[in-house]
């Protein structure tokens, strides 16, 4: 490997020994273990805290601080962060996809299975290109879609939602085939070890599960058919990255003696050869080295750049995509705005429209729910609020005391409360269908309602009452009310009805404190 005059006098390195693509390879591990780690780490330890979540890798995101500032006009605190990727990008090219991102270094891990790959179109990495501007100019328009593509989102999305639950199952399901054989000591010791570490404390489930896993296998095993097939082809990260990296000082460049025998290209990642060797997109050129290593005659070198070449890209697809993006707002729209009952949102988030302006679908709220309840959409929120949160009390409710989700929203689409605030926020409130609760209607005695109820005082009061059974006895027993006032929403009433398929309380949306058009009166 052979580093141009300009970076000699500063690396001083024996590339014979030292070679620049494994330390690349190295640097991807060391991110993807921190990615992970930190991931295992973005739950519940038992305290309304966390360390460090996951969404840093969000924070050092620039499509997700580009399209926020865009749709819902707020710029994160974390905005410094997303400047040092840009700026890492304008320096070096596009090191951040080369050497950081976790999802390219799985894409990476797959392509490097020795299958026969398929030839694609010449042109087809313009489509990420004109995904970005279809995306960016959506958010012009206040429309937030940049989460469903973006890699950082789609890889926490996918892990919460699928690939985590799948092994922490598989996990739980190779520890009770050990305990089977006679190892019960042995296992409980280890499962208490793991708990709450790389195991769950619970196991997670989410009813969009399957759906969000096939959408990740889908990417990964794209990679059989071109190496880093998302990565070439699809992702708008990579693409906003390919277009400031076109200006980054240093890069690959080819000397005068290049034979063009496509060495490099055999081994380039990004697609970034043309020419058969000869030529580079320097948007596309991932900074892997790869190409390096293979060329027989040492003729290509990393170094300062000597000119900026020009973006490959139609004027006609781009005036297209952008037409597309702005069109796109309106279209997603054309429902009429009805409130839908079951769409309770996690405490703190801001009104639906801004909300949806912010929200970027990365799950972390919902990995981080203690109870489970926060569960993505699909088409509950219209097709612009897809994978969004929502409460569903049957599965979890609202645990009182806990801020946890909106400690690890990187955009703000939940706000930070603290504990005090939080239970005074409503996000819907309970209704009581009579002729389904137990005292009311059937003359059961029930109570399970009120002795949950978590408020002070409790929002669910009871009425003494008589009532007639079939035989004509006459019963004395409690009836459940709402007090409206009091109540919060927060669903572990409808948790815990014993009325099994149906409960004969549930929580709707009614009465959220953060629509003033969504009220009882």
């Amino acid at each position: 490997m052979r580093a141009s005059g300009f970076l000699n006098p500063f690396l001083k390195l024996n590339t014979s020994h030292l070679k620049l693509s494994f330390i690349r390879k190295l640097c991807q591990a060391l991110f993807l273990l921190l990615f992970l780690f930190l991931f295992i780490q973005t739950q519940s330890k038992g305290f309304d805290t966390l360390g460090y979540p996951v969404r840093i890798f969000l924070d050092f995101d620039p499509l997700i601080l580009i399209s926020t500032f865009l749709a819902g006009h707020a710029v994160s605190k974390a905005m410094p962060l997303a400047l040092i990727t840009i700026l890492l990008t304008v320096a070096l090219g596009r090191v951040f996809c080369g050497w950081i991102c976790p999802l390219g270094t799985l894409n990476n891990m797959m392509g490097a299975f020795p299958v026969r790959r398929k030839a694609v179109p010449a042109g087809l990495f313009r489509l990420k290109y004109y995904l970005l501007f279809v995306l960016l100019a959506g958010s012009l328009f206040s429309l937030q879609l940049s989460g469903l593509f973006d890699p950082i989102s789609i890889l926490i999305r996918s892990f919460t939602l699928s690939v985590y639950p799948l092994l922490n199952r598989a996990a739980m399901a190779l520890l009770g085939a050990a305990d089977n054989l006679g190892g019960a000591g042995f296992t409980d010791q280890l499962y208490e070890r793991l708990r709450g570490g790389v195991l769950a404390f619970t196991q997670p489930y989410y009813l969009q599960s399957v759906f969000v896993g096939l959408i990740f296998a889908a990417i990964l095993l794209a990679n059989l058919v071109q190496k880093r097939f998302w990565c070439r082809f699809l992702c708008p990260l990579g693409a906003l990255l390919g277009l400031l990296g076109r200006f980054s000082m240093l890069g690959l460049e080819v000397s005068e003696g290049c034979a063009t025998c496509g060495a490099c290209a055999l081994h380039c990642q990004g697609d970034a050869v043309t020419d058969g060797g000869r030529g580079r997109r320097p948007s596309e050129c991932l900074v892997c080295f790869d190409c390096d290593d293979p060329c027989p005659s040492s003729s290509v070198g990393y170094g300062r750049r000597a000119a900026h070449a020009a973006l490959d890209l139609p004027r006609r697809g781009v005036i297209t995509s952008l037409a597309s993006g702005m069109l796109l707002a309106p279209f997603l729209r054309l429902s009429p705005p009805v409130s839908n009952p079951l769409l309770i949102r996690p405490p703190g988030a801001r009104p639906e429209p801004e909300f949806l302006k912010r929200c970027v679908k990365c799950g972390e709220c919902m990995k981080v729910c203690i109870t489970g309840g926060l569960q993505p959409t699909l088409l509950e929120a219209g097709l612009e609020g897809i994978w969004t949160p929502r409460l569903v009390p049957r599965i979890g409710y609202c645990e009182f005391h806990c801020t946890l989700c909106s400690q690890v929203c990187p955009t703000g689409a939940i706000g930070r409360l603290a504990r005090e605030d939080k239970v005074k926020v409503k996000i819907g409130l309970a209704m009581i269908d009579k002729s389904r609760c137990l005292p009311h209607s059937h003359a059961m005695a029930c109570i399970a309602c009120q002795e949950v109820c978590p408020t002070s005082p409790k929002a669910v009061w009871l009425e003494e009452a008589e009532a007639k059974s079939r035989d004509g006895a006459i019963v004395r027993l409690n009836q459940p009310h709402i007090d409206l006032q009091r109540c919060i929403g927060c669903g572990i009433c409808e948790k815990v009805c014993p009325v099994a398929d149906r409960p004969a309380v549930y929580i709707t949306s009614l009465g959220e404190s953060r629509s003033p058009g969504n009220q009882l009166s």
